[in-house]
């Protein structure tokens, strides 16, 4: 050991790079020294805040989920935890066939256990309806290792349920197509009982049965938006910040890694003994292409959707009737351009004293294979999103502010076997001294889950030195 202690470089400053320099000077020697290392202008990855209107609008995601203790966790160690705030709803409907259905209870991924609350919606047809019985009759289907949520869902219950609540679900969360996204991996609470059940209906009651202990508030923020908790994370990790830095190269040394950065023409060296690479997919691939060819070629393969986010403030009045519950998901069948809208200023109670009169909706335009759609100009997704929003609602008045934010290659897509695809990654990283993966591109893209494989990126690094430690 030198000196001056351990040195460990975090390759990307979203929140899981973030998380895991955090855990890293939790759990490390007490010498030991952090530098996070991200590419663009500021921390925070996909969690950022800005105005609009004159309030804090995030413009990434804007919620975690309470019922994993990994998020809430964060928020505390951030100094958010006073400010966390549980939704005000979470109450959602289904927008399809030109009228707004509410979403039906007693689902998993929007996969329904009781038929009666479906029934109830109006969201199928009565032909779709009698389709769902044949589910307790039908012979078992054969999953196999993996299979795709569209294959399953459609073999057992019909294309009803898969079209109008599964695809949207999916949409709002992956940007992904059900035929093309994982069980296994989307679905992870409900693929062991759909092994273990013949019918997809029992499956469904049997997961939400073991799920009732959990039950209570679902979604939570802090106050002003989650877009705040990336700089407080970075501030109590104590860790070195270095934005603006892309990291071109990452090579082996005798006594651990040299990791290239900075522009080709005036290149910087930086060392370190451990290396945790916190960046999406294809920048992993890149960097761990001469050092662990393997997870390299695993991790090239999974592939992204680019989304936008289109935030808007209206005045209250320009909706005729009040609004309800958190928003709405709109499904791919149905051929509109917004797959997702979220009523910002009902779903969090703060907004009330901080704008009151005025309505913040935030909507969620393409899925993967839509990428054309980012293309255009900010003005015409603008204009994109309110006639949607003019259609579902009613919509009276233009809106007083709106912002678009694009997310190119924003959201991971686990395609089938993508939960083996991510073990052999880690596999082939662990054969490596000194290194480790973590984000969204393997457990899950919730902050909660980024979070989980940020503690196990910085457990995995730290697990040698422990003799050396006192040193």
């Amino acid at each position: 050991m030198s000196p001056a202690g351990r040195h460990v470089v975090v390759v990307g400053g979203g929140i899981s790079g973030l998380s895991a320099a955090g855990f890293l000077r939790r759990d490390g020697p007490g010498d030991l020294r952090v530098t996070v290392l991200e590419s663009s202008g500021q921390v925070g990855g996909k969690l950022r805040v800005s105005d609009l209107a004159g309030v804090p609008v995030d413009e990434g995601a804007e919620s975690l989920l309470l019922r994993r203790p990994e998020g809430v966790d964060l928020v505390g160690y951030a100094g958010l935890g006073g400010d966390l705030e549980e939704a005000a709803t979470t109450s959602a409907a289904v927008w399809t066939r030109g009228a707004m259905h509410p979403m039906p209870s007693g689902t998993v991924m929007g996969v329904p256990g009781d038929l009666r609350p479906l029934a109830a919606t109006g969201l199928l047809t009565g032909r779709e309806l009698s389709r769902l019985p044949l589910d307790s009759w039908l012979p078992r289907t054969r999953i196999g290792e993996d299979v795709s949520v569209g294959r399953y869902v459609r073999a057992r219950l019909g294309r009803g349920v898969l079209e109008r609540l599964v695809e949207p679900l999916l949409g709002g969360i992956y940007a992904g197509r059900a035929d093309q996204l994982s069980l296994e991996a989307t679905l992870p609470q409900l693929a062991p009982h759909a092994r273990r059940e013949r019918s997809l209906l029992a499956a469904v009651r049997a997961s939400r049965s073991g799920a009732r202990a959990t039950e209570g508030a679902v979604f939570g923020a802090p106050r002003g938006g989650m877009g705040r908790l990336p700089a407080a994370v970075a501030q109590a990790s104590g860790a070195a910040i270095r934005t603006g830095v892309t990291v071109r190269e990452l090579a082996r040394t005798p006594d651990g890694w040299r990791l290239t950065v900075g522009p080709t023409a005036s290149p910087e060296e930086v060392l370190a003994d451990a290396v945790v690479l916190a960046v999406p997919a294809a920048a992993a691939a890149r960097l761990l292409r001469a050092q662990v060819p393997g997870a390299a070629s695993e991790l090239a393969q999974v592939r992204y959707a680019s989304v936008a986010v289109v935030a808007l403030a209206f005045p209250a009045t320009a909706f005729p009737v009040a609004l309800t519950g958190s928003g709405y998901l709109v499904p791919p069948v149905d051929g509109r351009a917004v797959k997702a809208v979220t009523f910002s200023s009902s779903k969090w109670g703060w907004y009330a004293g901080a704008a009151p009169g005025l309505v913040v909706a935030r909507a969620s335009v393409g899925r993967f294979g839509e990428e054309q759609i980012l293309q255009r100009e900010d003005s015409e997704i603008v204009d994109l999103v309110l006639a949607d929003l003019t259609d579902a609602l009613g919509v009276t008045d233009p809106p007083l502010d709106a912002r678009v934010t694009r997310w190119g290659g924003g959201l991971p897509q686990y395609a089938v076997g993508h939960r083996d695809r991510v073990a052999r990654v880690r596999a082939a990283v662990a054969t490596v001294p000194g290194l480790a993966v973590c984000g969204a591109a393997y457990d899950g893209i919730g902050v909660p889950a980024c979070v989980a494989t940020a503690e196990r990126a910085a457990g995995e690094v730290l697990r040698p030195w422990p003799a050396t430690m006192t040193s």
